[in-house]
């Protein structure tokens, strides 16, 4: 009798869910693709299309935490000038396991943020990122990320602090890039499958990785795509 492998289950689970709901006919298309040099940036559902995709050396994401901090109201203190974001209604509930199970059959390495929210859909793991914000007064301290790695747990330092206004839990582009440069070397495949405004499309994009992303807000597509091609011709024009 051969041990039970739960990472080996939860991978053969995932893709035969895929299969079936391929076959059912009931996969939806991506409806819009965003390709700018090495990166692309897709509109839909990753569910329906990642087992196509091959493998990735590094999934770097930020899923929804399901704690309802999607815009509508204003995040910061008086006198700023902070715009509020419009309601988003993405940050109702947290992805289905399944979500979690192809980002851990496609990629060699993961780092999720808010992984303190998903501890019932990840195995245990001891390499948690800390982030500390540096913002004070009745903010959070910082953010933790789930990570697959074997290591002790490190903090990264960077206030975000004039860095935000796109996206109601952007990260920094500096803090992805710390990440993406700790898992990765110039070529190598990243993933986010909850791309947001596109701070790790940029960052993948700046240290020369080749990048998909994907995201189901439209809006949120064209924002990446701005971004993409702003840093793009930045980079281009300082050589």
């Amino acid at each position: 009798m051969t041990d039970y492998d739960p990472a080996k289950d939860a991978h053969d689970s995932y893709y035969a869910a895929i299969e079936a709901k391929r076959l059912r006919g009931d996969a939806s298309p991506i409806k819009r693709e965003v390709v700018i040099g090495n990166c692309r940036l897709l509109l839909g559902d990753m569910n329906d299309v990642l087992p196509t995709l091959g493998q990735f050396d590094l999934c770097l994401t930020d899923p929804p935490y399901g704690i309802g901090e999607d815009g509508g109201r204003f995040r910061g203190r008086k006198g700023q000038n902070i715009k509020v974001l419009p309601k988003g209604n993405w940050d109702h509930s947290t992805p289905p396991s399944e979500a979690f199970q192809g980002i851990l059959a496609c990629s060699r390495e993961q780092i999720i943020w808010g992984g303190n929210y998903f501890t019932d859909k990840l195995p245990p793991s001891k390499g948690w990122l800390y982030w500390q914000k540096l913002m004070g007064g009745d903010f959070s301290d910082g953010e933790l990320a789930w990570t697959s790695r074997d290591r002790a747990l490190r903090e990264f330092t960077c206030c975000p602090k004039g860095k935000g206004g796109l996206h109601p839990t952007q990260k920094p582009v500096n803090l992805m890039r710390c990440l993406i440069e700790l898992t990765t070397v110039a070529g190598q495949r990243v993933l986010d499958p909850f791309a947001g405004s596109g701070s790790t499309l940029v960052a993948a994009n700046e240290l020369g990785r080749k990048f998909i992303g994907f995201e189901r807000d439209p809006q949120y597509v064209a924002t990446g795509e701005q971004r993409l091609v702003s840093d793009t011709l930045f980079r281009a024009s300082s050589f």
